[in-house]
């Protein structure tokens, strides 16, 4: 393959990979599929909406649909989360005028422009008089002037109208409430049982919430936190090191920072995950005009291409694709700007420049190596034997030039590296163990001229582990020509 070739091939490869969530738009096997072959490399369930029998249904699809495509695709299931919720009125609707006076209390008595029930005590128990409350999504604020067991007593800060049961945000405090409700238990067994790759946590506050996560799914799937509270960005370095992958989700850390803070909780949240060489998703109104246009706007286009030059693993559409008029166009025009701000040099220039420093750990250092190395032998592939999906891990955190081919023996980890950047994940079963490194190489080079990543002449560098199928042991490289 001369360089021109290379070039041209590695021009077309797509590294940030594209998140779509299903929904009534898309549920259909024809969507799914389309979805598939436009782009869409991870499929979102939304356990906010939908019966179990609809996200069963949808999985048994993007399985059936795997098959036939002949490559990995990776399944997230995203649970709902504490939802917080004022009671209702009389008349359905108030409006509240700025500096008035409107007391929150546990009287599950409909309410009126005085008062109205809040069935959440730990809020009551959190507040302190000075704490904010934001109201429909931000949209009102109050402030606490005193309170009691059994009421606040609050000032309106920013008016306007509220009906039942508007959601309530408490931005400053930490609320003593499990980022799992019974819900999301009796969801998250059943998604587990279904066998998917993530599973998303909602509204944590604390490292403990992701820690009570992982001891109730005991690896059958890789964590994914949500980062959409500001406390949750207070412990930003230890959430990220508890979690396998992280969701910047805007539209809730929205609602609660003030919107000039948000872009840069978001770099901020990415720059961390890339020095952990974990995973991150960016999410909410990516495209959101897509809803009911069949084009987006130039400011969406921008912020798609901001989150590929600050190294986002992947970039996620919401309702653009579960419940708008044009899934298909969102997830192609998606993968367009991905691939353009790819291919520019400033992107390259700008990741080389951000590289994180090694961690210190032989495995990190061995991933650093065959980047390195890669870099100088002008490869056209790494190639990394990966049982448990952490050196594919490490290798994508390198943010390599050529393309990262990933064997594991288990078809599991092979969809969950389907979100990592610049990864493509093959399952080769259980052989290559058995007949060690030779049979390795053989692997490697037939995965990478089938992809089309290299030609007879060419170089790859392969990275394992010895002795196989130890966790961590990645420890070995190796320049492979291709004959």
């Amino acid at each position: 393959m001369t360089s021109s070739d290379r070039d041209h091939r590695e021009s077309s490869v797509r590294r940030t990979k594209i998140v779509a969530t299903l929904g009534p738009a898309s549920s259909s096997r024809e969507m799914i599929r389309t979805l598939a072959l436009a782009g869409a490399n991870v499929f979102r369930l939304n356990f906010s909406h939908g019966s179990h029998d609809d996200h069963a249904e949808r999985h048994a699809t993007i399985r059936d649909i795997e098959a036939e495509l002949d490559r990995p695709i990776a399944i997230l299931a995203d649970m709902q989360g504490p939802k917080l919720r004022v009671g209702t009125f009389a008349n359905g609707r108030i409006t509240l005028q700025k500096g008035e006076h409107f007391r929150l209390d546990l009287d599950r008595t409909p309410g009126d422009n005085a008062r109205v029930c809040l069935p959440h005590p730990e809020i009551l128990a959190a507040a302190q008089p000075g704490s904010s409350l934001l109201l429909d999504d931000g949209k009102l604020r109050l402030k606490v002037l005193s309170k009691s067991d059994s009421h606040l007593d609050t000032e309106v800060m920013v008016g306007g109208p509220l009906s039942d049961r508007k959601g309530v945000n408490v931005p400053d405090v930490v609320l003593p409430i499990p980022a799992l409700t019974a819900k999301d238990r009796k969801d998250l067994a059943f998604a587990l049982s279904l066998g998917v790759e993530y599973i998303a946590l909602s509204f944590v506050q604390r490292p403990e919430d992701v820690q009570e996560a992982r001891d109730l799914v005991d690896g059958a799937a890789w964590i994914m936190t949500k980062l959409e509270k500001p406390k949750a960005m207070d412990a930003l370095t230890e959430i990220v090191a508890l979690s396998d992958a992280v969701m910047v989700a805007r539209g809730d850390l929205g609602v609660e920072l003030p919107p000039e803070e948000v872009p840069l909780a978001q770099k901020r949240a990415i720059r961390e995950a890339r020095r952990q060489g974990k995973p991150v998703v960016v999410a909410t109104q990516m495209l959101e005009s897509m809803i009911t246009s069949p084009s987006p706007t130039r400011a969406e286009v921008s912020d798609v291409s901001n989150a590929v030059f600050d190294g986002a693993d992947a970039v996620m559409l919401s309702a653009e694709s579960a419940a708008g008029d044009y899934p298909k166009e969102a997830v192609e025009i998606m993968a367009r700007v991905v691939r353009r701000v790819e291919n520019d040099p400033e992107w390259r220039a700008r990741f080389d420049v951000l590289r994180p420093e090694h961690d210190g750990s032989t495995a990190g250092a061995v991933a650093e190596a065959g980047w390195l190395l890669a870099q100088a032998v002008s490869a056209s592939a790494i190639v990394a034997y990966s049982a448990t999906g952490q050196g594919a891990r490490r290798i994508a955190r390198e943010r390599p030039t050529c393309p990262v081919l990933a064997l594991t023996p288990d078809d599991d980890v092979a969809r969950r590296l389907c979100l990592l950047w610049g990864v493509r994940a093959q399952s080769v079963g259980q052989e290559i163990p058995i007949f060690g490194v030779e049979g390795l190489v053989d692997q490697a080079v037939e995965l990478a001229r089938r992809e089309d990543f290299a030609q007879t002449g060419d170089k790859i560098v392969l990275m394992a582990g010895l002795p196989f199928g130890e966790r961590g042991s990645t420890n070995t490289l190796r320049v492979i020509e291709v004959s």
